[in-house]
């Protein structure tokens, strides 16, 4: 795939498309493309995260030995893997194991970083949709316990 194709697809995931088209731009020319094969692991659940993965093409299995009541997940094109590895130390969550030939585009965190402090209104815009994202999900949790414990008043 050419740059202007991974910045097309960057800019449909809704992590990276509030950057804006030059930010994504320096990330699509400092990724690295990789090719996995079919049963190929791409991560292990507990390892250090350094990086986050665009899924290009084919799919993959996410499964967790760790976590009791993990049911596995499967992702395909488009899908970003290690969103938090992109910001922040962490270890990953889940094994991610190619469920056939597949091809990602990593973004190394050391890149992102970078291209952050290159463009400080891409992190802004960063921010406030990820604050977004987090305030939505608090609200349906809410939602969820208030329906758990029998309605707006019951406590």
């Amino acid at each position: 795939m050419s740059i202007d194709d991974d910045i097309a697809m960057f800019e449909t995931i809704p992590t990276l498309a509030p950057l804006g088209h030059e930010a994504l731009r320096i990330l699509a020319i400092g990724a690295e493309n990789r090719y996995v094969h079919d049963g190929s692991v791409l991560f292990r659940e507990g390892e250090a995260a350094d990086a986050g993965y665009v899924i290009q093409e084919g799919s993959f299995n996410l499964t967790s030995e760790r976590k009791e009541k993990f049911e596995p997940v499967t992702v395909g094109r488009g899908s970003l893997l290690g969103e938090l590895a992109l910001m922040t130390e962490i270890a990953r969550a889940v094994t991610a194991t190619a469920r056939e030939p597949s091809t990602v585009v990593r973004i190394p965190r050391s890149l992102f970083l970078k291209m952050l402090e290159g463009y400080p209104d891409a992190a802004r815009r960063l921010r406030d949709a990820m604050m977004a994202r987090i305030n939505q999900a608090t609200t349906e949790i809410y939602s969820v316990r208030n329906a758990l414990e029998g309605g707006e008043g019951h406590r």
